[in-house]
């Protein structure tokens, strides 16, 4: 069993993580513990709308807001005109595919793995517009297969290829880059859900050649609740894409019967903002970056690693994840049990953790012959001792049990 080493920087992130004081906090693909200069920058900010009022404190912070859509930009590799601000990432997902508007007889190409909102949302556009939804199979080693894909798209060419890069429900990493290559040759819009990748792992945009790129603020980027984002292409954005409810944010209503779009993402925003919350995102971005997100993957993987191989020791404890590589999201099958007592068990101790349910990942759930599962999510600022404190108290409750 290789065991990680402790960087240098790792009393200095914790150092930066009130939480870890009192908690062993493994739930970072559902929130991770925000650093302190993300809270210090929401609440320095609400301080100053219960002093100025909300439009005017938005005013005097307008520099530090525009600042947000740079860190972010560099986050992904991108530029700022390409990054726009949602509530959340399901409605930025929902606002690209509003804007490629698909239609009665049009095919959306997905995977089995895809999130559950998503898959909804897919359903729903089945039901509702008459959309074909069709999902590529999964490679024999976990993930949708590229070549497979490729053939279907040779085929018959979809509207639209939508991808969840990392499902939530386990560790697999999907190979979005080479899904990105075959979109691109065949010129086929291609939307990535990246809410469990931002912070965790490196973004390219380059090297994906997605349209739309939908990511949150509360997971591995560790920013608050209820703030998201999305990459819009500069090709959609010269396209004149724009979600379908568009407000007067996105547009100007220029003439009685027409409307002007905001020339940048920005035209995928709504005009009403949680500010306090979306300087704090920019604050987490900022944090990432200056850990690096070289350093946030390599040390990420190696606990999950680790948290694998401990897990795997357990009696009755059987690991779920599958794939060619594997993330910081660790998922455990509990000899049948239901994983939600577990959790709140853990919970009483300290420990936080996530137990998705088989209607989070009905495909891959049932494949894996899993009512629920136990998930553990550890982040650079996670340490061994914490990891081996989780795994003794799983241990424990299945003894007890």
């Amino acid at each position: 069993m290789t065991v990680p080493t402790t960087p240098p920087e790792l009393a200095r992130w914790r150092a930066d993580t009130p939480g870890c004081e009192r908690l062993v906090h493994l739930n970072n693909a559902g929130a991770a513990l925000m650093p302190a200069a993300a809270h210090q920058a929401i609440a320095a900010h609400l301080q100053l709308e219960a002093e100025l009022g909300g439009y005017e404190a938005a005013d005097a912070r307008s520099d530090a807001l525009l600042q947000v859509y740079v860190a972010l930009a560099r986050l992904l590799g991108a530029e700022a005109r390409n990054v726009a601000l949602t509530q959340n990432s399901t409605l930025a997902f929902a606002q690209a595919l509003s804007a490629l508007d698909p239609g009665p007889g049009d095919l959306l190409l997905t995977s089995q793995a895809d999130y559950a909102s998503n898959q909804i949302m897919y359903l729903s556009l089945a039901r509702r517009r008459g959309v074909e939804i069709v999902r590529a199979p999964d490679a024999p080693e976990g993930g949708i297969d590229p070549e497979a894909l490729h053939a279907m798209v040779a085929r018959r060419r979809p509207a639209l290829v939508a991808l969840t890069w990392v499902p939530t429900n386990s560790g697999l990493v999907q190979p979005v880059e080479a899904v990105g290559e075959i979109c691109r040759d065949a010129g086929v819009p291609y939307l990535v859900d990246a809410c469990q990748v931002a912070g965790q792992m490196p973004v390219d945009i380059s090297r994906l050649h997605c349209d739309y790129l939908a990511g949150t603020s509360r997971k591995f980027l560790r920013g608050p609740r209820g703030i998201g984002f999305l990459y819009v292409s500069d090709g959609a954005l010269a396209a004149g894409a724009h979600p379908l409810l568009i407000d007067m944010h996105g547009a100007t209503w220029s003439d009685p019967d027409a409307f002007t779009l905001t020339p940048d993402a920005r035209r995928f925003e709504s005009w009403e903002n949680a500010y306090a919350l979306i300087l704090g995102l920019g604050a987490s971005a900022r944090y990432a970056l200056d850990v690096g997100l070289d350093t946030a993957r390599d040390r990420s993987f190696a606990l999950a690693s680790y948290t694998r191989e401990r897990l795997a020791q357990l009696p009755g404890v059987r690991v779920l994840d599958r794939g060619p590589e594997l993330c910081a999201i660790v998922t455990a099958e509990l000899a049948g049990r239901p994983a939600s007592e577990l959790k709140l068990a853990l919970r009483a101790q300290g420990i936080n953790t996530s137990s998705p349910e088989r209607e989070d990942a009905v495909i891959d759930m049932d494949r894996k012959g899993a009512a629920s599962a136990l998930r553990l999510s550890p982040h650079y600022y996670n340490t061994v001792e914490e990891i081996d404190r989780a795994v003794e108290a799983i241990g424990g409750w299945l003894r007890g049990a």
